[in-house]
C-alpha cells in the first residue's frame, strides 16, 4: 500500500494546510495549566502533545497560549476534538484580531504561496 493510499480520507479533503511548527505553549483548562508542544498548526486548528495528567473530554473548551517572539503572543481559544495517547487535536474557536493576524502571517510565511493562502482564508470565511 502506498503512503497516499494509507492516508485517512480526511487528509484528502483537508481544506487548511497544516504547518509543521515546533514550539512550546501553555494549555489551559479553567485554572489548570500544562506545558505542551505544538506539533502543527493551521488557520483552523492545532495539534498538541498530550501532557501528563491532562484529562478532558472531546468538546472541552481550552486556551492555547504561545509566544512567537518576545513581544508577539498567540492566544487560541480551541475546542478539543481528538484525544489519543500522544496528541490532542483541537479546532480553533473565535480568535482575537491580534492573534489571527499573527497566525495568518505564520501560515503565509510557511506556505510561500499567496494564492493558496487566499484560498484558505476564503474557506475560513465560508466556515463562519
Amino acid at each position: 500500500m502506498s503512503q497516499q493510499e494509507g492516508q485517512p480520507q480526511s487528509q484528502e479533503r483537508r481544506r487548511f494546510t497544516r504547518i509543521a511548527f515546533d514550539a512550546e505553549a501553555e494549555l489551559r483548562l479553567g485554572d489548570q495549566r500544562w506545558i505542551v508542544e505544538i506539533t502543527d498548526i493551521s488557520l483552523k486548528g492545532v495539534l498538541l502533545s498530550h501532557p501528563a495528567g491532562f484529562e478532558a473530554d472531546a468538546g472541552a473548551e481550552l486556551i492555547v497560549e504561545c509566544w512567537l517572539d518576545s513581544d508577539v503572543q498567540l492566544v487560541l481559544p480551541v475546542v478539543l476534538k481528538r484525544i489519543d495517547a500522544n496528541y490532542l487535536g483541537c479546532a480553533c474557536g473565535p480568535i482575537d484580531l491580534d492573534s489571527i493576524t499573527h497566525l495568518r502571517r505564520l501560515v503565509e510565511l510557511n506556505l510561500g504561496d499567496d494564492s493558496l493562502l487566499e484560498r484558505e482564508l476564503d474557506h475560513l470565511i465560508e466556515a463562519q
